[in-house]
């Protein structure tokens, strides 16, 4: 029997990666982003790889999608027009956050203003205790008025958040049922209690309105993608990658949109991870750079970190707490605006900056001759010499040099009194150290000594600048998988189908009732499973289950791990001794005598993931002979210098070359420093060690 053919689908805010694979085998390819109808570029994309494999649409088994599309809606401000209705009283939470300054010593400050406009925050009067008892009843009188301002305004999303409604989503409900025959068919609804049902209201309430806020625009675009596959024969499924790093389904992924704002970067995290198991490898670095941002993620033990909170469009100098709070599943990682088209420039104090504004796909890089004016980073590795200007994307994307040349002289070179290529020498610097600064600060929060790292280096761009990356940090060790340049996409196709349910129920451990947490935790695994289920066609999937803990009193948790079974009554004491131990690990201490609880529940159900291959020792053999030779600036020596340029499928298992040197393929090169040598291991992959 045939093995299945997989599809893969990366829509990034400059390219969409496209990757085909049965088996061993696999196809990709590049294509610019359609900016202004993303399935264009997926659906072009997937028909030119299917043809150059030899394949008709009607012969992909399943179809995996991931995209930025939420994600700049929210930056660009470019969803729906959206109105938010919530107890009387509390209109002004979404805008006065966490009632603090994000920079307690800058009077200038920005923060990110609400989704919602003031008039169209809409409340009414209810109130429900923290237990449930009725306070003041639900007005449902009011509800015809609000239905005639959400229609006066033109709202084409509403979202419903009431306090104490993530436990006792009653209000919620009662109005969703009222308002729904009052509105057009068109205007969506979206409820606190199911899009983020826990506590702390601005977070739950921010999370509801951006879910709404894009809803329109993803359900329209997911259902025109679908559309557009059934319309050239493709009727697999077709699933979405979450921020978390499971995949689920269409339908799912219309309802929340918000938990597919980071889904390219989760794809990245799950290659890494994948690739950090075949090699063994305790802790890892991985660095995915692409046309428009550049992403930084820890794992340990293959592990990537995850966390339940996520920051989107930060106003004020990428500073935490200056965006918009989502409480979602999402891989912990940093990401900053440095990209192969962030757009390098001279400021008013005549200083070289990069980013985190970036050229996209329209109109690109100067280098592109699609129109662009301003140097970015592609057009520094191009003057270079980093980038093949005849094969850039597969030979997709004819790039200009002399243009890009034109443009560093005149818009950098001619204002700091720098000739030949040493504009683009500091851009390129610049942009690396952008990303080192960000990779130490991300390992520094967390504990991690980055230099006991390995790198592992993927997208368009990571390859062009890992060696010089590591050199700033102290990483001796890079690893470049195959088809680095759509790793994201990769990732994909190797992600569990999984869904992850929260929900807060405040629970006492010192007074521990098991049968409520069962009763809870067994709802909770029914809804994680009815999303997974029907996507798989074997097996039974697996449960996880964790709990937020606290010392009663304290204001912020500490996730632990709970058994997946029966609990009892002294399983509370098991709990409290997990928490402490952690709680001890992060703080150094613990708290004699002090009640403890749980606050969150979290429950999530996956399929199982294949095994991967281990690597082996490879056999030396010789390193074929280069396919041409090029001039480029190696950071290291500080000057240009020859470097032969290999074909990477010529070079086998145990082929060894010494740097400066370039390895090419059809979606990036790989530039080897004059401090490193570069190997092919046993899986194919490009390892990169320091020579000392």
């Amino acid at each position: 029997m045939a093995k299945p053919l997989k599809l893969a689908a990366d829509i990034g805010g400059t390219f969409t990666d496209i990757v085909l694979e049965q088996g061993k085998n696999r196809w990709s390819g590049k294509v610019l982003t359609s900016t202004q109808a993303p399935e264009v570029a997926v659906l072009e994309g997937l028909q030119h790889v299917l043809a150059e494999a030899g394949y008709k649409p009607a012969n992909v088994s399943v179809f995996i999608h991931g995209t930025t599309l939420a994600t700049n809606a929210l930056i660009e401000r470019k969803g729906a027009k959206t109105a938010f209705i919530t107890t009387e009283g509390f209109r002004d939470v979404i805008e006065q956050g966490y009632e603090k300054r994000f920079d307690h010593y800058d009077l200038m400050i920005d923060r990110a203003f609400p989704l919602v406009d003031r008039h169209l925050r809409l409340p009414i009067r209810e109130r429900l205790a923290v237990n449930g008892d009725v306070l003041i009843e639900l007005e449902e009188a009011a509800i015809p008025a609000l239905a005639a301002t959400i229609m006066a305004e033109g709202c084409k999303a509403v979202a419903i958040g009431l306090m104490h409604s993530y436990a006792h989503p009653k209000h919620e409900q009662r109005i969703a049922e009222l308002l729904q025959p009052l509105l057009p068919h068109d205007v969506t609804l979206c409820l606190s209690s199911e899009v983020a049902p826990e506590i702390r209201e601005y977070e739950r309430f921010s999370t509801t309105v951006a879910n709404a806020y894009v809803r329109p625009l993803m359900a329209g675009y997911l259902h025109r993608l679908r559309e557009g596959l059934a319309k050239i024969g493709l009727d697999a499924p077709l699933y979405l990658m979450m921020s978390g790093g499971g995949l689920t389904t269409l339908e799912t992924a219309a309802r929340f949109p918000i938990r597919l704002v980071e889904s390219g970067p989760a794809g990245g995290a799950i290659l890494a991870s994948r690739m950090a198991l075949s090699l063994q490898l305790p802790e890892v670095l991985s660095f995915d750079m692409g046309g428009t941002t550049a992403k930084i993620c820890l794992l340990s033990n293959a592990e990537p970190e995850r966390a339940h909170r996520f920051e989107i469009a930060r106003a004020y100098k990428d500073m935490k707490g200056s965006g918009i709070p989502v409480r979602i599943p999402v891989i912990e990682m940093v990401e900053i605006g440095a990209g192969g088209g962030s757009i390098a420039r001279v400021d008013k104090l005549g200083r070289l900056t990069v980013g985190p504004d970036s050229a996209g796909s329209t109109p690109g890089p100067v280098c592109y001759g699609r129109g662009g004016t301003m140097p970015t980073v592609t057009d520094a590795n191009v003057c270079l010499g980093k980038i093949d200007p005849e094969f850039f994307a597969g030979g997709k994307v004819k790039l200009h040099v002399e243009e890009a040349e034109a443009a560093f002289a005149a818009d950098i070179g001619s204002k700091l009194g720098l000739k030949d290529f040493w504009p683009a020498v500091g851009v390129a610097e610049i942009v690396e150290e952008n990303m080192a600064n960000a990779a130490r600060v991300h390992a520094i929060e967390r504990g991690k000594d980055i230099a006991q790292c390995v790198m592992i280096a993927f997208g368009g761009g990571a390859p062009l600048h890992a060696c010089r990356l590591a050199e700033k940090i102290g990483i001796k060790k890079i690893i470049v998988p195959l088809g680095a340049g759509v790793g994201s996409a990769i990732g994909f196709l190797q992600a569990p189908v999984a869904y992850e349910i929260t929900k807060s129920a405040a629970v006492n451990l010192d007074n521990f009732h098991a049968a409520e947490v069962n009763q809870l935790l067994k709802h909770m695994a029914q809804a994680a499973e009815s999303v997974v289920k029907p996507a798989m066609k074997s097996g039974t999937p697996k449960l996880t289950i964790k709990a937020d803990c606290r010392y009663v009193g304290q204001g912020h948790e500490i996730q632990v791990s709970i058994p997946v079974r029966t609990l009892t009554n002294t399983d509370g004491k098991k709990l409290k001794a997990a928490f402490e131990k952690a709680y001890k690990a992060v703080y150094g201490l613990i708290i004699p005598n002090q009640q403890a609880e749980a606050i969150t529940w979290s429950v999530t159900s996956a399929s199982a993931t294949p095994k991967v291959a281990l690597a082996k020792k490879a056999k030396k053999h010789p390193a074929p002979q280069p396919i041409r030779t090029r001039r480029i600036f190696d950071a290291a020596a500080a000057k240009p210098m020859k470097a032969p340029v290999y074909w990477r499928f010529d070079m086998k298992p145990g082929a060894a070359i010494k740097g400066p040197a370039i390895i090419a393929e059809y979606e990036t090169s790989t530039i080897v420093g004059s401090r490193f040598r570069a190997e092919i291991n046993s899986l194919g992959q490009i390892v990169m060690e320091l020579v000392k």
